[in-house]
C-alpha cells in the first residue's frame, strides 16, 4: 500500500506541505495550518485559488520485494481526482482525465529497490475551461453555473464530480487529490481484479441462481486452468466449476444453483421483512499454485418495475414488485456527504443511513451529479434494508461533451457525445467492462451526429437494461415504457399517467393538497430549511447572525431562496417581529425548519393516500422520495439531515409520515376525509381515535372512537368521512379558528399509529393560542436519556434543542396537547444529564414574538 504521508506541492513552489493519501489538497492544507476550515464564512470563494493551482503529489517508497521474481508488477490507483501525469522513476506511465476511473499502470521495467513516484495534477477548472475552447463544433450548455451558486464553468467538459463545481444546495471547490486507495500489484501467472455477484429467482425451475462474474489479468502465454469452488454453507450449497483463463484480461461468468431443499430467506426492505444475508466463499485453485479465496455475503431478492394497463385510467402503472410483493417506496434523495471525499468515513455514511432507516425509509435515490459511493455505502444498506435507485453518474441539467483525450473507440470520435458516454459506462463501478470491450465498441458506421445519437440511445438504452436481476429506465423524470415508444425521448416527461415526475412549486401555498400533481410515482420534490443555530454557528461569526446578512445572502444558493422560505412561511405563520436580532435569526430558523416539515408532510401524505385510488383518470401513486436527504455543508437547504447528521424537524415529521401504519386527513370542498394508510402484510381491525381541542385548554372539546375500522394491507383506505360544519356542531364552542383535529389508530398488542392532526385555519389566525410554560428535567436511563416535558398550555410544533451534543430524538416538532409528553434522546456519543440540561432549548410556535 501507498497510502499514508505524502509530499504535496503547488505550482511554483511556494507551498509545500505534508499530505495525507487518501486525502486532497484542501483537507492536507487544513490539516497542516495552511488553511481554516473550507466551510467556515466565506472560504469557499477565499481559497479558490487552491483549485486554479497545479499541485504534485510525491514521495519514495522502498520495494518491500524482489522485483525480480515477479512477472507483472502494476502501480494501481482507485482514484485520481482528476486530471494528471503519473510518472515513477522520472518515466511517465500515463495520464488521468476521470475521476470515477481505476488507473493500473504497468510498472514491471520501471520499478527499482528505491522509487521515486509522482503525480501531477493539473487545475480542474482550466482543464475544463481548455476543453470548452477546443470545442467549437455546437453549444454544451450551460456554460456556467446561476451567479447565486459562485461556481465554476464548464463542468460538463470533465469527468468529475460535477457539484464540486457548485450547485444550488452546495459550494464549489473543485478538487485535486489521491482520494481513493492506492498500491503496488506484484503477481505471476494470474491476478483476480474484480468480483461481482448477482443474484435471481428462476421462474421455470423455481430455483434461486447466483452468477458470479470475475475479471482476471493472465500473465503467462498460454492459457490456465484451474477449479472455481463456490461454498454457500447455511444453503448446503458447493459447486465446482472447470475454467480456463486465457492470456490478458478477460472474465469468466459462472452460475451457481442454490440447492432446491435449502430454505432461502429472501432479503426484504426495511420494513417488510428481514434483511437476511448467506455468508459465501470463492475458491480458485489454478494449475500455477496460487490460490484465492474471496469471501462474500450473498442476498437473495427479486425487483420488478411493473408497468401495466390500469382499470378506469389512460397510461400505465409504475411500481416495484419486490419477492413478489408489491412494496410503496418510502425515502429520500442522497448527495455527497462531504465537498471532501476523504472526510466521509463509514462512521458518517453509517450516521446518515441508520438515520434514513430510522425515519421508516426503505429506499434512497443516489443523484447523478455526485460521485460513485463507496463499497461500505451499499453494505450498510443491504443491512439496514435500503434499496437504491441509482442515477449513473452524469451531470443532471446539462449536456456532456466527450473527453477529446479519451483514446479513439473504431468509428467514433473522440470528441462525439457517444464517445463521452462510453467513458461514463466505462468507468462506473457498478457496471464493470473489461478492456478488450472498452477498446472494441465496433460502432464502424459513425458519420453523423444524428446517427450518434441514435447510437448513443441504442448503448445507453438498449444494452445496459440487459441485467438479469435489476429494472432499468433512461431517465428520471420518465415515462417508462411511453418514452421507449416515443423514441426514448418523451413529449411530455411530467405527464401524471407514467413513469416517475419531479415536482418544485414554492409560490402555491404548500398546505393546498390539490397543487401536487397525482402522480404514478414522485421521485423529487421538496422545500428548503435552514439548519439549525448550532450547526450554523460553527462556520460564522456574530455579525453573521442575520436573516438578512452578507453571509445569510452568500450561503443560500438557490435563486430568491430565502425570500421563497419567507413567502412560504407567511402563508400560515406569524413572522418574528422582536427587536433582538439573534433571537429573531433564530426564530426564523425554527420557522423554516416547521414550514419545511409540514410542506413536505402535507404533500408526502398526499401521495400516500393516492396508491389505491384513481381520480380522473390520475393516481396509483407507488413512491415518495422527497429532495433531499443528507447535507454537503452547513447551509439552507431542501436536506431533512444537516451537515453533520443532526436532525432538521423534517426528519422528525418523516419517522410519522413514513409510518407503517398512518391515518392520513384532507379536507375537500368542506368535508373532512380520513384515510388509513398500512404498509402491513396482513388486513388490521383497528379503533380510529379522534380527539378536538381548542386552542384555549388542554381539555378535549370532544372525541370520537370509531371501532371496527378495517385498514387493508397494503393500501390506502377511507375511514371517516364527516363535514366539518357537522364536526363543528358536534363540537361545541368550537370554530375553525378556535379548534385543532388529532387522531390516531390503535390495535391489538400495542399496535398504534403516530398521532397525526389536521389544522381548521392557518396558525396565524389561531384564537385562544396561550403562551405555554414549557420545561422538561432529564434523567438517564441505561444507554439513553428520557426528557420529561411539561406544559401549561396547548403547544404546537415543540422543539428539543441541544446544540451540538450529537444524537436524536424519539420526537420532536410535535403538536403537545397533553400536560405530560416523554421524549427519549438516543446520544451518539458520550454525554450527561448536565451537559443535556444545559444545553436544552425549548420552543414552540407561541415562543415566536
Amino acid at each position: 500500500s501507498l497510502r499514508g504521508s505524502w509530499r504535496l506541492g503547488n505550482g511554483n513552489g511556494s507551498v509545500v506541505l505534508r499530505g495525507e493519501v487518501p486525502g486532497c489538497v484542501h483537507t492536507a492544507l487544513h490539516r497542516q495550518g495552511v488553511i481554516q476550515d473550507p466551510y467556515y464564512r466565506f472560504n469557499d470563494v477565499m481559497y479558490r485559488w487552491i483549485s486554479l493551482d497545479n499541485w504534485t503529489y510525491s514521495r519514495t517508497f522502498k520495494t518491500p520485494f524482489d522485483v525480480r521474481k515477479w512477472q507483472k508488477v502494476n502501480l494501481v490507483f482507485e482514484g485520481v481526482d482528476t486530471v494528471a501525469q503519473i510518472l515513477i522513476n522520472n518515466i511517465t506511465l500515463g495520464r488521468t482525465d476521470n475521476m470515477f476511473n481505476r488507473y493500473s499502470f504497468d510498472i514491471t521495467s520501471a520499478i527499482k529497490e528505491v522509487n521515486f513516484v509522482e503525480v501531477r495534477f493539473i487545475s480542474a477548472i482550466s482543464y475544463a475551461a481548455e476543453q470548452s475552447r477546443c470545442h467549437k463544433a455546437y453549444s454544451i450548455p450551460p456554460a456556467c453555473p446561476p451567479p447565486v451558486q459562485k461556481g465554476e464553468c464548464h463542468a460538463n467538459f470533465i469527468r468529475k464530480e460535477q457539484c464540486s463545481f457548485s450547485w444550488d444546495w452546495g459550494p464549489s471547490f473543485p478538487t485535486q487529490g489521491i482520494w481513493k486507495d492506492v498500491r503496488i500489484e506484484a503477481y505471476n501467472h494470474y491476478h483476480l481484479i474484480y468480483f461481482s455477484l448477482t443474484s435471481f429467482f428462476v421462474k421455470s425451475a423455481q430455483q434461486w441462481s447466483l452468477e458470479i462474474e470475475s475479471v482476471f489479468d493472465v500473465v503467462s502465454s498460454e492459457p490456465i486452468a484451474g477449479l472455481v469452488t463456490v461454498n454457500i454453507p447455511k444453503l448446503q450449497t458447493q459447486q465446482t466449476f472447470s475454467v480456463k483463463l486465457q492470456p490478458g484480461e478477460g472474465s469468466i461468468v459462472l452460475l451457481v444453483n442454490i440447492n432446491k431443499s435449502s430454505t432461502v430467506e429472501a432479503w426484504w426492505p426495511n420494513g417488510h421483512g428481514k434483511q437476511t444475508g448467506y455468508n459465501m466463499t470463492t475458491t480458485f485453485i489454478m494449475e500455477a499454485g496460487h490460490q484465492i479465496e474471496k469471501f462474500s455475503k450473498a442476498y437473495f431478492r427479486t425487483v420488478e418495475l411493473v408497468q401495466e394497463p390500469i382499470p378506469g385510467s389512460p397510461g400505465l402503472s409504475f411500481y416495484f414488485n419486490i419477492n413478489g410483493r408489491p412494496i410503496f417506496i418510502k425515502g429520500s434523495n442522497w448527495i455527497p456527504a462531504d465537498s471532501f471525499q476523504d472526510r466521509v468515513t463509514y462512521d458518517t455514511l453509517w450516521l446518515l443511513l441508520k438515520s434514513a432507516a430510522d425515519a421508516n425509509m426503505n429506499a434512497l435515490r443516489v443523484w447523478g451529479g455526485g460521485v460513485y459511493e463507496q463499497d461500505e455505502f451499499y453494505d450498510i444498506c443491504d443491512e439496514l434494508g435500503i434499496m437504491i435507485v441509482f442515477s449513473l453518474v452524469t451531470k443532471a441539467k446539462s449536456l456532456f461533451l466527450a473527453d477529446p483525450h479519451l483514446p479513439s473507440q473504431p468509428g467514433i470520435s473522440p470528441s462525439s457525445p457517444l464517445c463521452f458516454l462510453l467513458t461514463v459506462i466505462f468507468s462506473s463501478p457498478l457496471l464493470h467492462f473489461p478492456k478488450s470491450e472498452q477498446q472494441d465498441c465496433g460502432f464502424k458506421f459513425l458519420s453523423s451526429i444524428s446517427f450518434q445519437i441514435k447510437t448513443l440511445i441504442f448503448i445507453y438504452c438498449t444494452s445496459l437494461p440487459e441485467d438479469r436481476s435489476r429494472p432499468f429506465i433512461a431517465s428520471s423524470p420518465t415515462n417508462g415504457l411511453e418514452s421507449v415508444k416515443e423514441g426514448w425521448v418523451s413529449q411530455n416527461p411530467y405527464d401524471t399517467h407514467y413513469g416517475d415526475t419531479h415536482f418544485y412549486d414554492y409560490s402555491s401555498d404548500c398546505w393546498n393538497w390539490t397543487v401536487y400533481p397525482k402522480t404514478r410515482f414522485a421521485s423529487e420534490y421538496g422545500f428548503q430549511s435552514w439548519p439549525s443555530f448550532s450547526t450554523i454557528k460553527k462556520v460564522s461569526s456574530t455579525e453573521d447572525w442575520s436573516y438578512t446578512s452578507n453571509f445569510s445572502l452568500h450561503r443560500q444558493h438557490h435563486e430568491n431562496g430565502n425570500d421563497q422560505m419567507f413567502q412560504q412561511i407567511g402563508h400560515h405563520f406569524k413572522l418574528p417581529q422582536t427587536t433582538d436580532p439573534i433571537k429573531k435569526f433564530k426564530d426564523m430558523i425554527y420557522l423554516t425548519q416547521v414550514m419545511q416539515a409540514h410542506c413536505i408532510k402535507t404533500e408526502t401524505e398526499f401521495y400516500r393516500f393516492s396508491q389505491s385510488e384513481i381520480i380522473k383518470g390520475e393516481g396509483h401513486t407507488m413512491g415518495a422520495l422527497y429532495w433531499q436527504l443528507n447535507d454537503i455543508w452547513q447551509a439552507p437547504s431542501w436536506a431533512s439531515l444537516e451537515y453533520g447528521g443532526k436532525w432538521k424537524l423534517l426528519h422528525y415529521f418523516a419517522q410519522n409520515f413514513f409510518a407503517p401504519l398512518l391515518p392520513v386527513a384532507y379536507e375537500d370542498k368542506g368535508v373532512l376525509y380520513i384515510y388509513g394508510v398500512s404498509d402491513f402484510h396482513v388486513d388490521h381491525k383497528l379503533t380510529l381515535r379522534v380527539v378536538v381541542y381548542a386552542w384555549s385548554s388542554l381539555e378535549p372539546v370532544c372525541t370520537l372512537a370509531k371501532d371496527g375500522v378495517t385498514v387493508k394491507a397494503q393500501s390506502a383506505v377511507p375511514i371517516h368521512k364527516e363535514s366539518i360544519n357537522d364536526l363543528l356542531e358536534r363540537c361545541r364552542n368550537c370554530t375553525r379558528k378556535s379548534c385543532v383535529i388529532t387522531f390516531c389508530l390503535v390495535g391489538e398488542g400495542g399496535l398504534q399509529s403516530p398521532t397525526n392532526h389536521h389544522f381548521l385555519s392557518s396558525l396565524k389566525d389561531a384564537v385562544g393560542l396561550q403562551k405555554s410554560q414549557l420545561s422538561a428535567s432529564v434523567s438517564q436511563q441505561d444507554d439513553v436519556y428520557i426528557f420529561a416535558l411539561q406544559t401549561t398550555a396547548i403547544a404546537p410544533f415543540v422543539s428539543l434543542d441541544v446544540g451540538s451534543i450529537k444524537g436524536r430524538f424519539s420526537d420532536n416538532g410535535f403538536l403537545m396537547t397533553e400536560k405530560k409528553k416523554l421524549v427519549v434522546f438516543y446520544p451518539w456519543e458520550p454525554t450527561s444529564v448536565e451537559e443535556l440540561e444545559k444545553s436544552l432549548t425549548l420552543t414552540s410556535l407561541v415562543d415566536v414574538v
